[in-house]
């Protein structure tokens, strides 16, 4: 269920699905009692704080001097306008109008990894572990797992620019896990090990959707990380994140909190990926970490955090689920890429309870793109439209479609409740390859 314009990696998360922290937002906001207009606004500056993404970007400038660029500095220093909050009274007349501009979709430009690539290794495979007998203090987790994180850096055109970040250790002999959006456009990496010395990486495969990439390098006696289920988890468990983040003088870092939600909706490259919600921090640089429960197993690949540039936002962090890496990692390693993967080929945002009242329509999700290609297209689904059931359950976020969607398998259908021009009907859509419709 995705945009087949892709939102770019470093550009703020303002497209698929409704965000989940903008929801939050606009829950606080409306206890406090502000007009729709104010609502609106903090809910987009809100979203423009999710950066998806914290590796560091390093460039060169003239005489050899270095400039240490954030991927959060470059979003600030692109242009940007935000429209000014409208009263109640000023809001367009037409609801369509006011969609136009509140679902707004950004084009990617996220580059393709230019690697040398390696053979594959289809015998080899992930596998999740059950927790010890015991947990562990946080001196024995890190001392149990910190051989197992490296340092990567991805160059860019040559040796002009690279970006720097974490991986993970998956086997004796060099298979490394990292971030896709650490390697996206480069065309060399180098392994710093934990005891200094480095390596050539050569790319096994990479997912942009998940935000996964697996690299190789001619090593032997490397301690690989054990990676426990992230399915065991609940809110509440102590967990620790170890990365490198702001470079090298910070290498190795651990911190430690709590897994401070499961299952979160976060938007990126137009599909809403289920992700470890953790307070244990994070920063740039710590892209591809590891975050670990207190047995010492890597429950989660640290990716993302939220930031904003107009508000405090403290301890939002997240990481991509074990589980869903052991499917991708095996997939890359065996074929170089996720196939099978379901698409519905919709764009949908959760209409404000505001606007609904406001403007009279029925609560449910707004349809903002439908994909080229895809059964939704044919079947007449179309922007505009406004999904009120899957499945003969009432549709109030994103979620209610994904739990559905990630049950099925390709070919299989979906029915959609949907309103248009004040009348309901039901759509049955077909789920389709992912990679044939984005």
């Amino acid at each position: 269920m995705n945009n087949e314009n892709r939102t770019n990696w470093y550009a703020p998360l303002e497209h698929e699905n409704e965000n989940p922290a903008r929801e939050e937002q606009a829950a606080e906001i409306k206890k406090k009692g502000l007009p729709l207009g104010w609502r609106i606004a903090l809910g987009i500056l809100l979203a423009l704080g999710l950066i998806a993404g914290t590796s560091l970007f390093f460039a060169h400038r003239d005489a050899g001097e270095q400039k240490r660029t954030t991927r959060e500095q470059i979003i600030i220093e692109q242009p940007f306008e935000l429209p000014m909050p409208i009263p109640e009274t000023e809001l367009p007349d037409k609801w369509e109008d006011f969609f136009d501009s509140y679902f707004v979709t950004e084009e990617s430009s996220m580059e393709e990894c230019r690697i040398p690539s390696v053979e594959k290794q289809p015998d080899w495979e992930l596998e999740l572990v059950k927790p010890g007998a015991r947990e562990k203090s946080l001196q024995e987790v890190y001392r149990s797992c910190v051989d197992s994180i490296v340092s990567v850096r991805s160059y860019i055109d040559g040796k002009v620019g690279y970006h720097w970040g974490t991986g993970i250790v998956m086997s004796e002999d060099g298979l490394i896990l990292t971030n896709a959006h650490l390697v996206e456009g480069c065309d060399s990496a180098e392994i710093i090990l934990a005891d200094g010395s480095s390596y050539d990486a050569k790319l096994v495969g990479t997912d942009r959707i998940c935000d996964l990439a697996v690299l190789k390098i001619e090593a032997e006696g490397l301690k690989p990380a054990v990676f426990g289920d992230s399915d065991e988890l609940s809110v509440g468990d102590r967990v620790a994140a170890i990365g490198n983040p702001l470079g090298e003088r910070f290498v190795a870092s651990l911190t430690d909190g709590i897994v401070s939600g499961i299952d979160r909706g976060i938007d990126f490259e137009g599909r809403s990926l289920n992700m470890i919600q953790t307070n244990a921090a994070i920063n740039e640089g710590s892209s591809g970490g590891a975050l670990v429960n207190m047995y010492g197993q890597v429950v989660g690949v640290t990716n993302m955090k939220m930031i904003s540039y107009y508000s405090s936002i403290e301890g939002i962090c997240f990481a991509i689920p074990s589980a869903t890496v052991r499917s991708v990692v095996n997939d890359l390693i065996r074929d170089g890429e996720v196939k099978g993967r379901p698409g519905v080929g919709i764009t949908v945002g959760a209409i404000p309870a505001d606007a609904a009242e406001f403007y009279k329509l029925p609560e449910g999700l707004y349809i903002s793109g439908v994909s080229k290609g895809s059964d939704a297209e044919s079947k007449g689904l179309r922007v505009g439209d406004i999904i009120t059931a899957v499945n003969g359950e009432a549709a109030k976020s994103s979620d209610d479609i994904l739990r559905v969607r990630d049950k099925l398998q390709v070919g299989d259908s979906i029915t959609f409740t949907i309103w248009r021009d004040g009348k309901t009907f039901d759509k049955d859509v077909a789920l389709v390859e992912y990679s044939d419709i984005y």
